[in-house]
């Protein structure tokens, strides 16, 4: 039926593939969440959409923590979509494990926000998610992306984003 390709790249091992330190998360902004029976598939695994639930959540309280409500950016005409996500599955969270979402708003670029996630255990030693979350402004009553983001809202965002040496 299909034949392989021996000319194909192959990717590595997963085992070949280095993990970045629990520990670096440390410093990033923690949503905590626990598994319930809605969050999983039939076996007690949470179901991968899950996590991105869950990584919407934490950068909302996130963006709450310094000031920004949502319903706020929503009142100015202001939206901001997701155009663009990475995610890596690194070990299953199971049926009633309590687990951490760890965020943190890695840059601002023009209207592009960047946010970083990892989802690691409550004593920070598994790494269960990492992932890379693109968000732009929108416009909400012309439906376009803006030109620049409301003054109050980059204010807020440079206060957020990590330091560039990180």
């Amino acid at each position: 039926m299909f034949e392989e390709q021996s000319n194909q790249a192959q990717l590595p091992p997963t085992s070949a593939i280095e993990l970045p330190k629990v520990s670096e998360f440390d410093t990033w902004f923690a949503y905590p969440i626990r598994v319930h029976p809605h969050h999983t598939d039939y076996a007690g695994i949470v179901w991968h959409g899950t996590y991105l639930t869950w990584m919407e959540e934490a950068r909302v309280e996130c963006l709450r923590s310094i000031g920004i409500n949502f319903a706020d950016l929503v009142a100015l005409g202001c939206d901001l979509p997701v155009v663009e996500i990475s995610i890596r599955y690194h070990l299953s969270i199971q049926l009633g494990m309590d687990a951490v979402v760890k965020t943190r708003m890695a840059d601002v670029t023009g209207v592009r926000i960047n946010w970083d996630y990892a989802i690691v255990s409550t004593d920070g030693q598994q790494l269960y998610v990492t992932a890379k979350v693109t968000l732009v402004g929108l416009d909400r009553e012309r439906g376009k992306i803006m030109r620049q983001l409301p003054p109050t809202v980059q204010d807020a965002f440079a206060k957020l984003a990590a330091p560039k040496n990180n």
